[in-house]
């Protein structure tokens, strides 16, 4: 039985680790192949399924690169890439990069939206990337064959691509300031842009992403983080290829189902362990195991040396409750490493240095919208959290609505500059222009620089402006968080204009109450307390529970919020009239 069983690959092997100082990144595939490391692939228990190592994942790469330039695709052509996580995505991609064409990684269905959405979101996405061709999973196959049919793309899963002729043939050689892929922002709120990402930009990055966590000779990565999304792309995929790191992978929907199977596999590793995560999967976790004893029985985190957080908001109090639920596991909260990052900067700008954890500091709201503080009423304040400082080659301003500089724990526009920046939007030159100034890049975030290090506020679009005043949604969202039974992710705030033609504040809230009367009770609740926050009247819809929609990367869109609720799309519950 034990025969049969694979074996992980290792941590440790003689070939010297290089940080990803490659002029491509075939280059750094080939490097990696020369390791006995890969990518291990775990089912939903933990139990592993497959190890594949860098040299066959190289193998098979050229055969699929053989495979494509066969099929008629050539340099700069695109492949759209249903991004599963395991080896025949894995393949695809590295074959793209020796074929000299760029992969687009798409995203999977998620429970969110049905079988339609899911079709209408890769038909906008492949009218963006116009690839040559589409390859998916087979179990998807209606799915993703309806899209490349509604786009015109050829359209193939990769079981029935993988079985095809591979005649060897000539290899174009790839040039540092080639595009290596496009990457599609989950966040983006007008039709979707792709990323157009160099091989510089990527092997800057991880280079300097590796150097600001100190990777090490035995650091192991484990990971849940789906393959469309820049931090899972990016961070958990090809920086192990890159850096020569071994990899553990759980499934993004096994986490789903089973969130502390991420946290045994942790437990498991012989290494030091770097794993990655948005607040709601530390969040998720500390939850599911508030109801259980024995957590030092069944985790050992002792070795989890960077818990890195990034991708939404970073919640100090969801970071402490992790503290609190797992220190007897030998967890330390000196392991958190907070980071600000984009896709347009391929990854990360900014990362805490090891050992340093959360810092927070205590910021006043009215400081943090701009507007001139009330003195009748008392202050309120916001823990802001520090993302630590730019990575080797990166630099961090923070500009006014001017374009002025300003000066520490001044808050404006968060701008950053380096080589690991955006080639562009691909063939959307306006977007780029908007964003793209003289090498720098507008990232869109509002924050302030301390002492070096960079605090982020929110994202300037979704700032609420009423009557000339300044509200951040996440105060108004994290306000009603404090009444009992909210979990994080259950409201999205945003801005509607009323009968008279006002803005005013608008709350869609998951409801899980069921009593008409209770309804009623917590529908009041919750424009109380906003109203508190705000000092003025808002609309309050309580909606199903999962009604909200989320990004490809599982954070709240409250513009596509605002839009389904606009549109009639996302229906509130009715209340009791009253007497």
């Amino acid at each position: 039985m034990t025969d049969t069983q694979p074996k992980p690959t290792p941590n440790d092997c003689p070939l010297p680790r290089r940080r990803a100082d490659f002029g491509t990144f075939a280059e750094a595939i080939d490097y990696a192949a020369r390791s006995e490391k890969g990518l291990n692939f775990h089912d939903m228990r933990g139990d592993l399924e497959r190890a594949y190592t860098f040299r066959e994942m190289r193998e098979d790469g050229i055969a699929m690169a053989y495979r494509l330039i066969a099929a008629g695709i050539g340099k700069d052509d695109r492949v759209a890439l249903i991004a599963e996580t395991g080896a025949e995505f894995a393949a695809l991609f590295c074959g793209c990069i020796y074929a000299g064409a760029w992969p687009v990684p798409l995203p999977l269905p998620t429970t969110f939206g049905g079988k339609e959405g899911y079709i209408d979101q890769l038909v906008v996405q492949l009218q963006s990337a116009d690839p040559k061709i589409l390859f998916y999973p087979a179990e998807i196959a209606e799915m993703a064959q309806a899209a490349a049919d509604r786009q015109g793309c050829e359209g193939m899963s990769w079981e029935d691509f993988a079985h095809g002729p591979a005649p060897e043939c000539d290899l174009p050689k790839a040039q540092p300031d080639d595009i290596c892929y496009l990457q599609y922002s989950s966040g983006s709120t007008r039709f979707p842009t792709g990323v157009a990402v160099t091989h510089r930009a990527l092997l800057h990055n991880l280079y300097g992403h590796a150097t600001g966590v100190d990777l090490g000779g035995d650091d192991r990565v484990v990971s849940w983080l789906p393959w469309y999304h820049d931090m899972g792309l990016v961070g958990c995929f090809l920086s192990p290829i890159a850096n020569q790191v071994s990899c553990d992978y759980l499934k993004t929907e096994h986490f789903a189902r089973r969130p502390l199977a991420w946290l045994d596999l942790i437990s498991r590793n012989p290494g030091h362990t770097l794993s990655y995560s948005p607040t709601f999967g530390y969040d998720i976790c500390a939850r599911r195991i508030s109801s259980q004893s024995h957590v030092s029985e069944r985790f050992d985190l002792s070795r989890w040396r960077t818990a890195g957080n990034g991708a939404d908001m970073i919640r100090p109090d969801v970071m402490q409750n992790f503290v609190n639920a797992f220190a007897e596991a030998g967890f330390k909260a000196s392991a958190f490493t907070p980071s600000y990052g984009l896709a347009e900067a391929t990854l990360a700008v900014t990362v805490m240095p090891p050992g340093e954890g959360i810092r927070v500091e205590l910021v006043e709201e009215e400081r943090l919208s701009g507007t001139p503080r009330d003195l009748s009423r008392p202050a309120r304040y916001r823990a802001i959290v520090n993302c630590g400082k730019p990575l080797p080659g990166m630099e961090v301003e923070i500009r006014g609505e001017q374009g002025q500089l300003k000066g520490d724990h001044q808050i404006g526009k968060v701008w950053c500059r380096g080589e690991s920046v955006m080639h562009s939007y691909f063939r959307n030159e306006e977007a780029t222009n908007d964003c793209l100034v003289d090498g720098w890049l507008d990232t869109g975030d509002m924050g302030y620089l301390g002492d070096g290090y960079l605090f982020i506020v929110g994202r300037a679009k979704d700032m609420i402006i009423i009557n000339g005043k300044n509200h951040w949604p996440q105060d108004i969202e994290w306000a009603v968080e404090q009444l009992p039974g909210f979990n994080h992710g259950d409201i999205a705030a945003f801005s509607v204009e009323a009968e008279n033609g006002e803005e005013v504040p608008a709350v869609l809230v998951h409801c899980r109450v069921s009593d008409p009367e209770e309804r009623v009770r917590l529908h009041d609740q919750i424009r109380d307390k906003v109203r508190s926050i705000t000092g003025m009247n808002c609309v309050v819809e309580l909606v199903p529970p999962r009604t909200l929609p989320r990004t490809s990367s599982g954070k709240l869109s409250r513009a596509k919020a605002k839009r389904l609720y606009l549109s009639g799309e996302i229906e509130p519950i009715k209340l009791l009239e009253a007497a």
